[in-house]
Order: C-alpha cells, then structure tokens, then sequence
C-alpha cells in the first residue's frame, strides 16, 4: 500500500519530520482527550493528522510507544534541587502525585502499565521509558553523592527504583492523595538507610 504525504509534511525517512512529528503527537493528544485510552488506536491518530500509519509505525514502534511519548510531552512535574535530599525527595513525590491526580496523565500511565502485563510491545516501551526515568531520578541522587550526604557506594539507579516503585504503587492503587507527612516517612526510611556512615540526612522535625 503506497504512503501519499501531505504537503508540507514530508517524511525524510527513519529521521523524523520535525513538523510532521508535532503534527502526529498533536493527532495523538486529541484523539486521547475525545476517545480516552481505551478509544486511541494509531487508524484514529493517523486519520486527524493526516499522515500514514507506516511513517507512525516508523517513528513509533507500538501504540504504548506514541503514548508514552504523549504522556512525556504533558508532564510537568518540578524537581526541586533544595540542597537535602530529603527534601527534593518529598517534593518531587508531592509534584508528581499532584500532576497524576489533576491531570489525564496518571490515568493514561496506569493504563499503559497494566497493558504491559499482558503486552510485549507496551512492556518494551514501557521499560525503555522506566530507564530514561531512573536516570533522571537518579541526579537526584547523584547529588546527594556529591555533596557528601551518601555513601560513596550507594547505587543511584537502584534508589531511583525504589523511589519510583513507591510512587507506581500510589497510583496503581489511586492512593495519589497521600500526605506530606506519609511521603515524608518513606523518604525518611530510605535515606537513613543510604546515609553516609555517622551522618544523618537532616530533614523537617
């Protein structure tokens, strides 16, 4: 089946059309917003973009793949950088359970992750995005590191894992409306256990 190419929307290949891309994702963001995550399917998306489902599937292996990317494209969730990793723990956590519960995005993620319980496709783009994720956390960490707070040791992947697992359990469980105060306690629980010998990570009473 040939592809016809909208004017001005060219595909240059494996390479991305830069206009053609925002024009596919822009498709994307809608037909989610209309039909919800049970109602997206790539004939929907490629149809209100006018472009061809193989330059999609080209640029976007699976329907989680695009997905994700939508669901990246709306996040905004703040990182504080405050100095003490205690508290750019609790404030990261805070921002994102925020951004989950107002927004379409923890809805659209919690989908995506129980699609990738029975879906090898979702799974794998689901994975790609977790790696890209526990090293951004991982800075976090990193920093803590450098500032002397940790354990020289201390492996920053796996604590972006663990601080990732605890907030893919709230939202799988809709318990995005935690307090502070409970955020707090695990933060605390995992940073006494990763501070540096004889030094406590200080943090709010």
């Amino acid at each position: 089946m040939s592809e016809q190419a909208h004017q001005g929307r060219r595909s240059i290949g494996a390479r991305r059309n830069p206009d053609s891309a925002d024009a596919i994702l822009a498709a994307a963001e809608a037909v989610l917003a209309e039909a919800g995550y049970s109602g997206f399917s790539i004939e929907a998306v490629a149809r209100r973009a006018r472009a061809g489902k193989p330059t999609i599937y080209r640029w976007w292996p699976s329907k989680a793949a695009l997905l994700l990317e939508v669901y990246q494209r709306g996040k905004r969730v703040a990182v504080p950088d405050t100095g003490n990793l205690e508290e750019d723990l609790v404030g990261f956590l805070n921002n994102l359970f925020r951004h989950w519960r107002e927004t379409s995005s923890g809805n659209v993620f919690r989908s995506l992750i129980a699609e990738a319980q029975s879906d090898e496709t979702a799974a794998v783009a689901l994975a790609g995005y977790a790696g890209g994720r526990r090293a951004h956390t991982g800075r976090i960490i990193e920093r803590a590191k450098t500032r002397g707070e940790l354990a020289a040791d201390i492996d920053s992947a796996l604590v972006a894992d663990l601080v990732a697992s605890y907030a893919w359990k709230h939202l799988l469980t809709n318990r995005l409306d935690a307090p502070e105060a409970t955020i707090r306690k695990a933060v605390r629980y995992l940073t006494q256990g990763i501070a540096a010998p004889g030094r406590a990570i200080p943090g709010k009473v």
